[in-house]
């Protein structure tokens, strides 16, 4: 990944969580509306991800249409195909007939002017990669990022590496946009703020499951590591950076794979209430 060129001094950061996505989907419908985008470079995690490149392609509601329709389908969440040898989360079925129905505008993407870059885990190494979209890269490399390990039993090939989950590695990169350049840094969460990740209950499960690639199984395990060390850069950043954060409240309903409708449109609904309020604070 190469540091933005053009003096880069906010960047906007979103982090994934599967349907818990649906929040920043509400978030950067309502920045849509109102032609919000004070950002310099943007960095999205797995769901993240998806729901920046709808925002940055002006595509208002995408994320939303393909979260509380085509992700609640059992074409693509199927426990019982899991327990078969398949996927439990069919990321396949799940683009191939996304980029059909309602493709992301890649051109219109990017021609506009803020980067996006895009969070994977390279699986030999465990290592976060932090890679610029490109209309020849972006379906591919959003499909990477948002590859659940296990739930998901492929791994997507970028830039001639095996890439998963962005978020295994590096769930909340508000470090690496720090690292970057960035004074201010507007995160959205897909969690409520003072959430923390426990370490995993069941860590031979993870090595188990994740047996032929070592690494990857250990990034896993250090996931609650690294997800609470980002939490504790937002709650106290250096004394260079402004954080600004929209988080979800504290009764948000939505879980990983939360498909009721009526608590999606909630989710959704909460977002576009916390955006009002940055909107209208600026």
């Amino acid at each position: 990944m190469e540091k933005p060129s053009t003096m880069a001094q906010h960047a906007l950061v979103v982090e994934g969580g599967a349907m818990r996505g649906i929040f920043s989907a509400g978030v950067l419908d309502r920045f849509i509306d109102h032609q919000f985008s004070p950002f310099d470079f943007c960095i999205g995690v797995s769901a993240g991800s998806t729901s920046l490149a709808s925002w940055l392609a002006n595509q208002k509601q995408r994320t939303y249409k393909v979260v509380t329709d085509y992700s609640c389908r059992p074409e693509f969440i199927n426990f019982k195909r899991f327990l078969r040898g398949g996927h439990w989360l069919d990321l396949d079925w799940l683009w191939d007939i996304t980029t059909y129905e309602i493709p992301i505008d890649t051109d219109k993407l990017h021609q506009q002017s803020v980067p996006l870059y895009v969070v994977t885990t390279d699986i030999n190494t465990g290592l976060p990669h932090y890679i610029s979209s490109t209309p020849d890269n972006v379906v591919e490399l959003l499909k990477a990022s948002c590859s659940v390990p296990v739930a998901y039993r492929n791994y997507p090939v970028i830039n001639g590496m095996q890439m998963t989950d962005g978020g295994v590695a590096d769930s909340i990169p508000v470090e690496k946009a720090y690292q970057l350049g960035a004074k201010e840094i507007t995160v959205i969460l897909s969690r409520p703020l003072g959430y923390e990740k426990k370490p995993s209950r069941i860590p031979w499960l993870t090595k188990k499951f994740l047996a032929q690639h070592p690494q990857l199984a250990n990034a896993a395990l250090l996931r609650a590591e690294s997800y609470n060390r980002s939490i504790a850069f937002i709650k106290q950043p250096p004394s260079d950076c402004k954080i600004n954060v929209i988080a979800p409240p504290a009764d948000f309903p939505v879980g990983r794979l939360t498909t009721d409708l009526q608590k999606l449109d909630i989710g959704y609904q909460m977002g576009i209430d916390a955006a009002e309020q940055i909107v209208m604070a600026k």
